[in-house]
């Protein structure tokens, strides 16, 4: 991230153009081909991509701030800056660069995010001013009446109701997250073996994203016992207590699990021997590196799950796919 900030008020959101990028199936060492990167700026800007740059980053201050107080200052320093940025200048980040409108689209907006960074920097420097402009943009982009369905990438408002609630403490943002939790468990749809599935491609990973979001509320005492066993059991689906396939969706975990995740790399055979499309799509066999860790999309709506590289819906990896897995595992050893 610092290296994408290249200047005051300017931040480069996207390396790779997303039509040439999905063109090329190679290893990305021997890739030749142009990738054009694209920034936000004053004249162009990026308030969703800003502001949640701004709340990793004060996340980041809260971790380092006791082991390298120097690089923790400068993560705070930035995140304030991008913080500004995106308040002040107003725009989702998918139309300064319209690539990413057809990859990476801002379906829910920038409030969700402007107050996402707010609390985090309230969070991590106790100045009350940030709380206050959180609860503006709560107000100003009518949060209260909007429902989470995700807590993803895009959408950030399930996570607001927790962090709120954590630091402010109203009972109003509590209830948010409970009517969100009884949403998860009562009326969003499962599969046959009972993984939450919230979306066609790469369910797994929002099963993994509220499992972390409600063994954080567990952790904090919002109806523990319930919180804790629901999560418990979509990370035990995901690792492998499936009835159908008694498989993980984790690469590389379990006596059996995907061998033919959608990823370019691990697909490709080492140097000198090509890879290309035709090679990938063709070869039958487990990709001949094993992609250690790598949650993949999981299976369809049925239960029905195929270990096949070119259906990228179910075998799909992805930075977000394993992001709040990974916090899960931890709250699993933590709670435990």
């Amino acid at each position: 991230m610092f290296k994408c900030h290249t200047g005051y008020n300017e931040y480069y959101g996207q390396a790779g153009n997303g039509e040439i990028d999905h063109a090329l199936w190679s290893r990305p060492e021997t890739m030749t081909e142009e990738r054009p990167s694209y920034k936000i700026d004053q004249a162009n800007p990026g308030s969703d991509l800003a502001a949640e740059t701004a709340a990793a980053l004060a996340a980041g201050y809260m971790v380092y701030k006791s082991r390298d107080a120097n690089y923790a200052n400068q993560m705070l320093d930035m995140s304030k800056e991008m913080y500004e940025f995106a308040d002040n200048f107003r725009q989702t980040y998918d139309i300064s660069i319209p690539d990413a409108y057809n990859w990476y689209r801002s379906w829910s907006g920038y409030g969700d995010e402007l107050v996402w960074a707010g609390l985090w920097l309230y969070r991590a420097t106790g100045d009350e001013s940030y709380l206050n402009r959180a609860r503006g943009h709560w107000s100003e982009f009518n949060l209260q009446y909007s429902e989470a369905r995700q807590f993803s990438w895009d959408d950030k408002k399930a996570g607001v109701y927790a962090l709120f609630w954590l630091l402010d403490g109203s009972q109003t943002y509590l209830d948010h997250l409970n009517t969100y939790f009884n949403y998860l468990r009562n009326e969003a749809p499962y599969t046959p073996e009972g993984l939450l599935f919230l979306a066609e491609w790469g369910p797994a990973r929002h099963a993994a994203n509220v499992a972390y979001l409600a063994l954080w509320a567990a952790k904090y005492g919002v109806d523990a016992s319930t919180n804790n066993q629901w999560a418990q059991g979509q990370m035990n689906q995901l690792l492998g207590a499936n009835s159908r396939y008694q498989m993980s969706f984790v690469v590389g975990f379990g006596d059996k699990y995907p061998e033919r995740p959608h990823h370019r790399p691990s697909s490709c055979p080492d140097l000198p021997e090509v890879c290309d499309y035709g090679w990938a799509y063709s070869q039958p066999g487990p990709n001949p590196h094993v992609l250690y860790g790598a949650l993949v999309g999981g299976p369809d709506a049925s239960g029905t799950f195929t270990d096949d590289r070119t259906l990228y819906e179910q075998n799909e990896v992805g930075l977000d796919y394993n992001a709040a897995y990974s916090g899960a595992l931890a709250a699993l050893i933590e709670l435990s």
